[in-house]
């Protein structure tokens, strides 16, 4: 589809809400301006809804690069919810040509084993070379569950390797054998710390926030990835934000189980629904998911930006009769009978999704 016109929304631009329509020719944004009325192939109005620009989810595992286990196709679980791009957060599979082939843009962090607590790089050494300039950073799961960790050796092992080599780190946090404020102090300026509001030992509320305080001095990331109930407790979510320490990323940590099994339609839609349901404002919902995961992942000069000339990757969101009900594995509930829902989704300036 050659030019399309979206009217009358609210847009979000990446920093901002402004009130303007938006003209798309072929793959690029061609205009932001009031009143325009131009001949198009196709125009969308957009009155009442918010136009931004297209969501970016930081914490996903799509099928063929993650586990088969868990392991999601990337467009089914992206489009439907205003998501362009993706990043996969820890990689089983050294798929290259796989994630070419894929629609939603992506990035990935590759993933690291572990032996005796200390790290394996042989594959990771491996996977980076296969996925050259998609991979921007390494994932380590610092979690009692899935290995016999007692202490921070391999996520210090991991940080040296992956700065040296100008990567950055994401850490699983959730069972973690450390407090979530000895990793931040570990880890460096733009690493990530995902699954933060879990709910389990070393939690993010402890020593009054100090992992959060130290994060904020340091310029470490703090993502929510929510993965709907499952790494995330919904009292430390409340008390946290009501407290102003609020994520610097919304992610889904969607697979095929949480896609299907929790709460509702899962997505980022409703991860942000959850958010403004515990009283985000819509600034920082928006920034979430748009312009800090593209600073992130370093790539704000191509993704989360709704500017003259990029590439017309948009999402237009309503908040609608889009309902959900979570129970966190500590009994917490959260509900809303209102939410956002996706009304259209643009990758490349063609339509991707529509629903309304």
């Amino acid at each position: 589809m050659g030019r399309i016109l979206i009217k009358n929304g609210r847009l979000w631009d990446g920093e901002k809400f402004i009130f303007a329509d938006i003209l798309t020719e072929g793959e690029k944004i061609r205009k932001i301006s009031k009143g325009i009325t131009e001949n198009t192939d196709y125009t969308f109005d957009a009155k009442g809804l918010t136009v931004s620009a297209g969501l970016i989810d930081l914490h996903v595992h799509t099928k063929g690069i993650s586990s088969d286990e868990f392991g999601i196709n990337a467009e089914a679980s992206s489009f439907p919810f205003g998501v362009t791009a993706v990043n996969n957060a820890g990689t089983a599979f050294a798929n290259r040509a796989l994630s070419d082939m894929c629609a939603v843009k992506n990035t990935v962090f590759v993933g690291v084993g572990v032996k005796d607590g200390h790290a394996v790089l042989e594959n990771t050494k491996l996977h980076l070379k296969e996925y050259g300039e998609k991979a921007v950073g390494i994932k380590v799961y610092l979690d009692t569950k899935l290995s016999a960790l007692t202490d921070g050796t391999i996520l210090k092992e991991v940080c040296s390797f992956a700065h040296e080599n100008n990567l950055r780190v994401m850490v699983h946090c959730s069972n973690s054998p450390i407090s979530m404020a000895e990793i931040t102090g570990i880890l460096s300026k733009g690493d990530i710390i995902t699954h933060i509001f879990h709910g389990g030992a070393n939690s993010c509320t402890e020593n009054d926030f100090e992992a959060f305080r130290i994060a904020k001095e340091k310029g470490v990331i703090m993502d929510a990835g929510f993965a709907g109930h499952v790494h995330t407790d919904f009292e430390n979510l409340t008390r946290s934000v009501s407290s102003g320490f609020l994520p610097d990323t919304i992610s889904t940590d969607i697979t095929r189980f949480s896609a299907f099994k929790r709460g509702g339609k899962y997505g980022m839609t409703m991860c942000m629904s959850i958010a403004r349901e515990v009283r985000m404002c819509e600034e920082d919902i928006f920034k979430a998911v748009t312009s800090t995961p593209a600073k992130v992942l370093g790539r704000e000069k191509e993704w989360g930006y709704l500017i003259e000339g990029r590439c017309a990757d948009i999402a237009v969101l309503e908040i609608a009769d889009e309902g959900f009900e979570l129970t966190d594995k500590n009994g917490n509930k959260i509900k809303s009978s209102k939410g956002y829902r996706c009304s259209l989704t643009l990758s490349n300036g063609e339509i991707t999704y529509k629903d309304r």
